[in-house]
């Protein structure tokens, strides 16, 4: 890992020291999972599991805070037999999908989720003819029941597809009261009241935290980055670490920490546990 200055390096040691009250918030794709060209397909990485249990056992909490539906990531990460394993470990894993809309504990294991935001039926009904107007009528259309996300990764040009696209779902998004969420070749549309910076908070009231670890990717993961950032000038441990892709770097300038992916955030959260049982 690379720690972006002495500072930073000081508080990855802080927050070792405070393990047994911090909370570790993960994003899951490009984070705990590779990014691929079918967001389907997208799994855990498989050493995820046990770094995962290992980990819980020793700190405050573990949360996967994610964009995706938390029905979809239970099933590609396999996370509810990884809560029951934290479970029986005696640690704490809750899972939060559509950036805190909806929300999955390893207690309950119930899926907690709000209905539909206004407005969103009818960005959905006015959206084939955006499409069309940017020439982006193949682009993969992804209905997450909460938001709705267009994908251009798949398209023969995908990047000016992007760009075409922006604009006219912006403007559509406006007019029915939505808020955009950008990624890399995706575009999503979903209620504009929360966002990953609001888990970030929420959890670390419920786990009465002295420390947070958030480790993200992409440019979903800025709000979460500032509520650390928050959280950090409350006098509390932290640790902001970037997962760096070739086409993932938003999170690089306000990172503590550079990794390289899945692994790197694996190999991170390994070295965590390691320093902390040596205490």
């Amino acid at each position: 890992m690379d720690f972006a200055s002495a500072r930073a390096e000081r508080r990855y040691a802080d927050l070792a020291a405070a393990a047994p009250s911090v909370v570790i918030g993960l994003d899951f794709d490009g984070t705990l999972a590779p990014i691929v060209a079918d967001p389907t397909r997208a799994h855990i990485h498989p050493d995820a599991a046990p770094v995962l249990v290992d980990l819980a056992a020793e700190v405050g909490g573990v949360a996967i805070i994610t964009g995706r539906p938390v029905r979809q990531v239970l099933e590609l990460g396999n996370l509810d037999d990884l809560g029951a394993r934290i479970r029986a470990a005696g640690g704490a894993f809750d899972v939060y999908g559509q950036y805190g809309n909806e929300r999955w504990s390893a207690g309950t294991r119930r899926i907690v989720s709000p209905r539909p935001p206004r407005g969103l039926a009818t960005f959905e009904r006015d959206l084939p003819r955006a499409l069309r107007s940017a020439g982006a009528e193949e682009a993969y259309v992804e209905d997450k029941g909460l938001a709705v996300a267009v994908h251009t990764r798949r398209l023969a040009e995908p990047a000016a597809a992007f760009d075409r696209l922006l604009p006219l779902l912006r403007g559509l998004a406006d007019r029915h009261g939505l808020a955009l969420e950008l990624g890399k070749s995706v575009i999503e549309v979903r209620d504009a009241a929360t966002h990953k910076g609001s888990v970030v908070d929420e959890l670390a009231t419920a786990r009465d935290a002295r420390g947070f670890l958030y480790a993200g990717d992409d440019l979903g993961d800025i709000e979460a980055f500032e509520a650390v950032e928050a959280l950090r000038e409350r006098g509390l441990a932290t640790l902001r670490v970037c997962s760096l892709s070739e086409e993932h770097t938003a999170l690089a300038d306000r990172a503590d920490v550079i990794v390289r992916g899945p692994d790197g955030v694996l190999g991170l959260l390994r070295q965590l546990v390691d320093d902390v049982r040596r205490r």
